[in-house]
């Protein structure tokens, strides 16, 4: 789990809240949930997200997705961003999960949209952060992509397990089964996972930065345009059948 940094870190720049468009919440305080800061010195390009949902332990309600899909789509845009880092700024919880109580309130079709939502999310931070959110059952069929992940990361045997058992598992045990990259044990301040988190961050971030990495994908991209495969494909895409590569 993440929790919040203590005040024994200096803080380079100061959190600021992200102000959504439009978003609705049951029992909505108004308070933002979702806050974003940038690192300055030897972190300037790791930007982290603080989740605080304290009264519902980061459920993931409509607030909460709103917010955090409006954060990604900025960042998304700042070429300064090479790093993102989740954390959660309730002690002692990272994400509860989904939030049932609002859900409960939802009709059929709101439901529905909610869902889509929260596999859009889901799919942004399982491809873009350091730190992201395991999808929890509760009991329930997982609905945000969890029935799709899981055989793809365990195999189909042990993610039914887990899916029809609904088993809440701990740190060592997520990643002895490899859903999670490293447990560490707890820290006084109990901020140990963010800690092993920002050394993963500050170990990723003097790798290729967005300028190189465009140049290098522009020299191979630039080896396919002449080959016969890069035609077929445009063909076939045309013609709307399966292409036949051949390896020219």
């Amino acid at each position: 789990m993440l929790r919040a940094l203590t005040s024994t870190l200096r803080l380079p720049r100061p959190w600021r809240p992200l102000h959504t468009r439009s978003c609705a919440s049951h029992g909505a305080t108004g308070d933002p949930e979702i806050q974003v800061r940038a690192l300055t010195g030897r972190d300037q390009g790791i930007t982290e997200i603080l989740m605080n949902r304290p009264s519902a332990r980061n459920a993931l309600g409509n607030i909460l997705v709103s917010e955090l899909l409006e954060a990604l789509a900025q960042l998304r845009e700042d070429q300064q961003v090479r790093v993102l880092l989740f954390r959660s700024g309730v002690k002692g919880v990272f994400c509860a999960g989904a939030d049932l109580k609002e859900r409960e309130q939802m009709s059929e079709a709101e439901v529905g949209i909610f869902v889509q939502r929260l596999r859009g999310l889901m799919n942004e931070i399982a491809s873009s952060a350091v730190m992201g959110l395991i999808e929890t059952t509760r009991g329930l069929l997982p609905g945000a992509g969890g029935t799709q992940r899981l055989p793809r990361c365990l195999g189909a045997a042990l993610a039914k397990e887990l899916i029809f058992t609904g088993r809440r598992l701990s740190g060592a045990q997520a990643q002895a089964l490899g859903l999670v990259n490293h447990a560490v044990s707890q820290n006084e301040e109990g901020n140990a996972a963010y800690h092993r988190a920002r050394e993963l961050a500050q170990e990723i971030l003097p790798q290729v930065d967005i300028s190189s990495g465009m140049a290098i994908e522009g020299i191979c991209y630039a080896q396919n345009i002449p080959t016969q495969d890069r035609l077929e494909g445009m063909a076939a895409f045309r013609e709307k059948r399966p292409p036949r590569f051949v390896g020219k």
